[in-house]
C-alpha cells in the first residue's frame, strides 16, 4: 500500500525533481566511494599502523556504531530541519573524515576519523528516501529509489577497482594520498547539491520548507511497537552484516585465494557492477504483491553467494559474487520499500522511520566488519566468516516467513 501525499506536496511533474535526484545520486555516489575506500588499503595500512585484522575490523566498524548513535537524531533533524541543508551537512562531515584518515599516525586516530564518516552517513541514508518518498510515487518511486542507490554501488566499483591500480600511483603509492583525493571528490559532490537546491524551486522542492515542524518521542514508541515494523528492523541488521562484511574484507577475501592486490580489487568490483543491475531492475519487479517473494529470492542468493565465495577462483566463485552482487544491490532498497509504504507509518513520521531503520540496520554494519576479522584472526582464513554469513542468511529466511505469516493474518 502506497501513502497518499498532502496536497502542500510538491507536484509530481516538477521537472527539478530529476536534478535534485541527481544531486542525491551524487552524494550518495561519494557516499559509497568513502565507505569502501579502505577496503583495497587494508594490507598498507595495516603494515604502516601496526593493526592485526581483529583490530581493522573494530576500526572498519567504526562508522556503523557511529551512525547508530546519529542515525534517529538526524531523523529528528531531517523532519524539523528539510533535506537541503542536512545533505549539505552530511558532505562537509564525510570530506572531513576522509582528510583526518589521510593525516592519522595510530590506529586510534585512524579509527576517529573513520568514526566521523559516521555521522554524516545517516543524514544522506535517510534523507534520500524521504527526499524520494516525497518527489516521486508508485513505480516511480521504486525506480527512482533504485536510481540514486546506484550512486554508492558506482562509487565502490570505483573506489574497489581504481585506488591501487590508477589513484594509488598517481599519488605516489601514498595511502594517505588516496584519502584526501577521495575527501576532495565528496567536498565537491556537497557544491553541486548546493548549487542544485538552491535554484528557484529547488529550496521547496527539495523540503526546505520542512523546517520547524514539531516533533514529539512518543512517535518513536508509535513506530517501533508495530510488529511487522519489528521484523524488518531485524531483517535490516542481517542484511547490514552480510553487505558491511563483504564490503569491508571482500578483497582480503580474494587476496587470500592468491590474488594480487590489483587484481583483488578488479573482481571485488563484480559484485558492485552487478548491483547496479540489481538495484535498477528488481525494485521494479518487487511490486507490493510480490514483494517478500522477492526478498526470498535475494536472500537465497546471498545464502549461495556465502557458500560458493569459499571455493578457488573459477566459474563457482564467478558465480558466487555475481549472485552477491544481485542480492547486495537490492536487499536494501526492497527492504526499505517494506518499511516506507508499512500502511500504518503516517507520512510525516517517514524521516524517523528512516532513522530507526538505519539505527538498528547499523548494528548489523557493525558486527559485520569486526566478525570478518576477529574469526579470520581465530581460524586463520575467510572460512568461519563466511560460515557466519550462510548461518545469518537461514535467520533472515526465517525472519521473513514469520514476517508473511504476519501480514496475511492482518489482511484477513
Amino acid at each position: 500500500m502506497t501513502h497518499t501525499l498532502s496536497p502542500s506536496v510538491p507536484c509530481k511533474t516538477a521537472p527539478v525533481r530529476w536534478l535534485i535526484l541527481f544531486g542525491v545520486w551524487l552524494i550518495y555516489f561519494c557516499f559509497g566511494l568513502t565507505a569502501a575506500a579502505m577496503a583495497p588499503l587494508v594490507s598498507p595500512i595495516s603494515a604502516e599502523l601496526g593493526i592485526s585484522n581483529g583490530l581493522m575490523g573494530v576500526i572498519l566498524g567504526a562508522w556503523p556504531l557511529t551512525y547508530i548513535l546519529a542515525a534517529i537524531p538526524c531523523g529528528i533533524l531531517l523532519d524539523r530541519l528539510g533535506a537541503r541543508r542536512m545533505l549539505l551537512l552530511a558532505t562537509l562531515l564525510m570530506a572531513s573524515s576522509g582528510l583526518a584518515r589521510s593525516y592519522a599516525e595510530t590506529p586510534v586516530q585512524l579509527l576517529l576519523a573513520v568514526a566521523l564518516f559516521g555521522v554524516g552517513g545517516p543524514m544522506i541514508s535517510i534523507g534520500a528516501p524521504k527526499l524520494i518518498a516525497r518527489l516521486f510515487q508508485g513505480k516511480t518511486r521504486a525506480s527512482a529509489m533504485g536510481i540514486y542507490v546506484t550512486g554508492p554501488y558506482l562509487g565502490g566499483i570505483l573506489s574497489l577497482s581504481l585506488t591501487n591500480s590508477v589513484v594509488m600511483p598517481m599519488v605516489g603509492n601514498d595511502w594517505r594520498g588516496v584519502m584526501m583525493v577521495y575527501a576532495v571528490l565528496v567536498a565537491l559532490s556537497g557544491a553541486v547539491w548546493f548549487a542544485i537546491a538552491s535554484l528557484p524551486g529547488g529550496r521547496k522542492h527539495s523540503g526546505e520548507e520542512d523546517g520547524g515542524k514539531k516533533f514529539n518521542l512518543s512517535a518513536f514508541s508509535e513506530i517501533v511497537r508495530l510488529p511487522e515494523v519489528q521484523m524488518i528492523l531485524a531483517m535490516s541488521i542481517g542484511i547490514f552484516f552480510i553487505n558491511h562484511g563483504l564490503n569491508n574484507w571482500l578483497p582480503e577475501i580474494l587476496r587470500g585465494h592468491g590474488f594480487s592486490a590489483v587484481q583483488a580489487g578488479y573482481w571485488a568490483a563484480i559484485p558492485s557492477t552487478v548491483g547496479i543491475v540489481g538495484a535498477l531492475v528488481v525494485p521494479r519487479l518487487a511490486v507490493p504483491e510480490r514483494r517478500l517473494m522477492v526478498m526470498a529470492v535475494l536472500f537465497v542468493f546471498s545464502l549461495a553467494a556465502s557458500l560458493l565465495l569459499q571455493v578457488s577462483a573459477g566459474p563457482l566463485m564467478v558465480a558466487g559474487l555475481i549472485l552477491q552482487g544481485l542480492a547486495r544491490g537490492a536487499m536494501m532498497t526492497v527492504a526499505i520499500l517494506l518499511l516506507m509504504e508499512t500502511p500504518r507509518i503516517p507520512e510525516e513520521r517517514l524521516g524517523l522511520a528512516g532513522g530507526l531503520f538505519f539505527t538498528f540496520a547499523e548494528i548489523g554494519g557493525v558486527m559485520g566488519p569486526i566478525t570478518f576479522g576477529v574469526l579470520s584472526d581465530l581460524s586463520g582464513s575467510f572460512v568461519l566468516p563466511l560460515a557466519a554469513l550462510t548461518v545469518v542468511c537461514t535467520i533472515l529466511l526465517a525472519i521473513l516467513a514469520r514476517l508473511r505469516r504476519f501480514l496475511a493474518r492482518m489482511e484477513s
